[in-house]
């Protein structure tokens, strides 16, 4: 996930009343807690540790013990990557009777894309994927041309054995490549308010907006909003301010949206990751519902 989003939040006349205005943080966290005992649709999951980053090897042990906590609340994971072990957590999640949308990493690094789409399709092949994605906002990064994204997916979709296959981006980008939205079974789209300097009073309004965006790209497609969250720690980006009391406003705004008009979500993320902070600020560490040790964060 990266903040170069391209697109600013205009304000446009009064925020509409915000449902969880006047609630304390207490009833927040408690609301949270009943919405994740319920189930939430996905979350957003990396395994990494204190000390690792995104390259590190990551171990089977660390990724049940990260699983573990996280699987009684969620019915999917979304994981970023099949390499380092990464590999590892679609079947180790489906023994947890969780659905995956497996990630394939793909940049500008051409060997280890041959690699990370290699090994994606050896987990398709498993029978361990129920969503494949292949790309997470290379375009957004200016990482990777559209013919070249067109041709990953279209070498996937070719060994999928009729898995959907799509691309994870910014939901603007399905608007400026359509041949990208055309090539993809799904849209898998990330819709982030915080990072468009938008206030959070408007937030779920102009998340909706976002994902109508989509929905027109994806022409009778399936939409699915394959990141969305609120820092709760960090500086402002513009109006966005990160907090624990507007991390749980966003949280519930946006599962009360999703369950009433039936939007497929993955919370980002299931745990904060420091390592965040060197590509994204100091709000990078902290998207988690658990802290980076695996302690719930709202208690």
């Amino acid at each position: 996930m990266s903040i170069a989003r391209g697109r600013v939040y205009q304000r446009s006349g009064r925020p509409r009343p915000h449902a969880t205005a006047n609630i304390g943080l207490d009833d927040l966290s408690r609301r949270l807690w009943d919405v994740l005992d319920s189930k939430i649709h996905g979350i957003a999951f990396s395994p990494v540790m204190n000390g690792q980053t995104n390259i590190s090897e990551v171990s089977e042990a660390q990724i049940r013990a990260r699983l573990d906590i996280i699987s009684p609340y969620t019915d999917w994971i979304r994981t970023f990557s099949c390499s380092t072990g990464n590999d590892k957590i679609p079947a180790i999640a489906k023994q947890s009777g969780l659905k995956t949308m497996v990630g394939a990493w793909i940049d500008d690094d051409m060997d280890k894309n041959e690699k990370e789409l290699n090994n994606a399709l050896k987990i398709v092949q498993q029978g361990n994927v129920d969503i494949l994605a292949i790309g997470n906002e290379v375009l957004l990064r200016d990482e990777m041309s559209e013919d070249d994204l067109i041709g990953y997916i279209n070498r996937a979709k070719e060994k999928s054995g009729g898995i959907p296959v799509g691309y994870v981006d910014a939901y603007f980008k399905f608007e400026d490549h359509p041949k990208v939205a055309e090539v993809c079974d799904i849209l898998l789209v990330n819709c982030y308010p915080f990072w468009e300097e938008c206030p959070l009073e408007h937030s779920l309004v102009y998340m909706k907006d976002m994902y109508h965006k989509a929905v027109k790209a994806a022409k009778g497609k399936k939409v699915v909003i394959a990141e969305t969250g609120w820092p709760t720690r960090g500086t402002p980006f513009g109006a966005a301010v990160p907090s624990p009391e507007n991390a749980l406003k966003y949280f519930l705004d946006t599962y009360v949206w999703a369950r009433q008009d039936g939007i497929d979500i993955f919370y980002f993320a299931a745990f904060d990751e420091a390592w965040k902070v060197a590509k994204e600020g100091d709000v990078g560490a902290y998207w988690g519902l658990w802290n980076s040790d695996g302690s719930p964060k709202f208690e």
